[in-house]
């Protein structure tokens, strides 16, 4: 007769199985980067992290705070369910419990009062959307726009849409260029108070023409997962990080896909890029920021990501929310 525990060490642990059921019921996920305009009131940043845990099914993977910049970013991942006839997207864990973390957001959080070193028109500033697992981006632009259509419509704000959920594929940058997001209007390199007059220049593609000054506006997009990755440069002299910062975008004849922005921070100012990783690497970035900062006389530190990877981000939120089970 086999000893007692040889059924134990065949059998999966609780976990595992948990898991493994998740991934047999689910096969497509969505990822949701949502941008909150502030990190230093306690009390809001400890409200909004209550909503998140409102649906363990719509994990937190990470949280990241940046005091100077006084912005918060939250990565969410969570399954999607589409309709078996039409394969619409009809259900998502994640959209509840990203209006409830902005409702929080709102009620804690006033614009008016608000001040740091990076741009931004709204308490909620923005929300991008990914595609995981076997979603398609067509999945991801429909939770784009059915969120945005929660934001406008049920919280009375306006809200653009970008990239792959704008009718002709509109950039966040062009949006954000239209509406003056880039104009530090604050001791010359900083934001202070609302900085949207109180009539969009822009019509919205959901909610109200007319800006609150407490809430501002929201953007919405859907694209690509991308890489955040900040290289700090040791010089407060902004204006010349800024033109090292037009030569590594994409806009700017660089690297393709990257998007980047000179942001004062403290003792060195920081060259914040967003980057498609399937097309071009950090390593890439780094050592094109080192060559042309080489040439101005500036010395360049290692940059650092300042969320987890692609690769990463589906076995964390399985592992989360089987857990959770």
């Amino acid at each position: 007769m086999e000893p007692d525990h040889a059924n134990k060490v065949l059998s999966s642990p609780p976990a595992l199985e948990a898991k493994d059921n998740l991934s047999m019921m689910h096969s497509k996920f969505i990822c949701c980067k949502l941008y909150i305009s502030e990190s230093r009131n306690t009390m809001a940043i400890d409200a909004i992290d209550s909503a998140a845990r409102s649906d363990p099914q719509a994990a937190v993977l990470s949280k990241f705070e940046d005091c100077l910049y006084n912005r918060v970013r939250y990565t969410l991942v969570s399954y999607i369910v589409n309709d078996s006839s039409t394969d619409e997207l009809i259900y998502s864990p994640i959209r509840k419990v990203l209006m409830a973390m902005m409702e929080s957001a709102f009620s804690t959080i006033n614009l008016e009062l608000h001040s740091g070193a990076h741009p931004r028109m709204g308490v909620n500033d923005d929300l991008s959307f990914h595609p995981l697992g076997q979603a398609t981006m067509e999945d991801a632009v429909r939770l784009a726009k059915l969120v945005a259509s929660d934001i406008g419509n049920d919280l009375q704000v306006p809200v653009f849409l970008y990239a792959a959920a704008h009718p002709t594929g509109k950039s966040v940058g062009a949006i954000r260029r239209e509406l003056g997001y880039y104009r530090p209007n604050y001791m010359g390199s900083q934001w202070s108070g609302s900085m949207l007059p109180d009539v969009l220049p822009i019509s919205p593609d959901e909610g109200p023409s007319n800006v609150s000054s407490e809430r501002g506006a929201t953007t919405v997009g859907a694209t690509p997962f991308l890489e955040n990755y900040n290289v700090p440069i040791l010089s407060k002299d902004v204006a010349v990080v800024r033109r090292i910062t037009r030569s590594v975008s994409g806009r700017g004849g660089g690297l393709p896909s990257v998007q980047a922005l000179a942001l004062f921070h403290g003792d060195c100012t920081e060259i914040a890029c967003l980057l498609d990783p399937d097309h071009v690497s950090a390593y890439q970035v780094q050592t094109v920021v080192e060559q042309i900062a080489a040439d101005q006389g500036l010395e360049v530190e290692k940059g650092y990501f300042t969320d987890i990877t692609k690769d990463r981000m589906l076995d964390k939120y399985l592992k989360i929310a089987s857990t959770a089970d």
